[in-house]
């Protein structure tokens, strides 16, 4: 052990990644509330005081951990952020990137569904690399005239993460080995493919739909809430 201390001590930067996996672990398995740093330092092997020398307050140790998630992710997801830049929206192979993230989810259910949830109560979300990556290639792509016209970013975003986040939740459920989860996590990547490229309603029988989606006024402001109860209303009492 006093050999491991020594060690740790000419290496600082060896010693805070012990720190991070240890809480990276007590995360994924029990939430932010069982990260401390007395928990974490007695799992990352290093005395409570080491582990204050890197993280001065809890806060500031789930925090790291939370950023130590989005750089994996964005790792696997669009390859090295160091080398990567601004990436050409018009270039990027969607199926595989669509798969990666979807496989990234199935293989790491907890901690991507508790950074998900982290990120969005923050007032600022486009501070974690990984949503300003994703958020923003969605919001340069929606410029191109490869999308269709009036996609909204915060949206679809949301939207998007919550399902692959959530997807691993249904597919641990009903499949027996990693084998299937990683099919499961393939199928999922293809339905959010499909439901991209087709969407699910077929416009000349739901007129009704395309003419609520051409009204500005839909979705801009409590109004359209208003009509949505006003029509169900109408519905009942007919």
């Amino acid at each position: 052990m006093a050999n491991n201390i020594r060690r740790r001590a000419r290496d600082p930067e060896a010693t805070r990644a012990d720190i991070l996996e240890a809480a990276l672990t007590l995360l994924s398995k029990d939430g932010p509330d069982a990260v401390s740093l007395s928990a974490v330092a007695a799992l990352a092997g290093v005395n409570r005081g080491t582990a204050y020398q890197h993280f001065e307050t809890r806060e500031k140790l789930v925090a790291a951990t939370l950023e130590l998630v989005s750089e994996r992710m964005f790792l696997t997801v669009f390859g090295d952020p160091e080398l990567l830049g601004e990436r050409d929206v018009e270039k990027v192979d969607m199926v595989e990137t669509t798969d990666r993230l979807a496989v990234f989810a199935m293989e790491n259910p907890d901690l991507c569904r508790i950074w998900l949830l982290q990120l969005l109560s923050l007032p600022d979300p486009s501070k974690d690399p990984f949503w300003r990556e994703y958020a923003g290639s969605i919001a340069r792509f929606a410029q191109t005239d490869m999308a269709k016209p009036g996609i909204d970013v915060d949206v679809f975003s949301v939207i998007t993460l919550a399902g692959n986040f959530l997807w691993p939740v249904w597919a641990r459920s009903h499949s027996h080995d990693d084998k299937e989860r990683t099919a499961l996590a393939h199928r999922f990547a293809r339905e959010m493919l499909r439901l991209s490229l087709y969407g699910t309603l077929v416009e000349d029988r739901n007129q009704t739909v395309v003419e609520r989606l051409a009204d500005e006024d839909f979705g801009q402001s409590p109004k359209s809430l208003k009509l949505v109860n006003d029509e169900s209303e109408k519905g009942t009492n007919s």
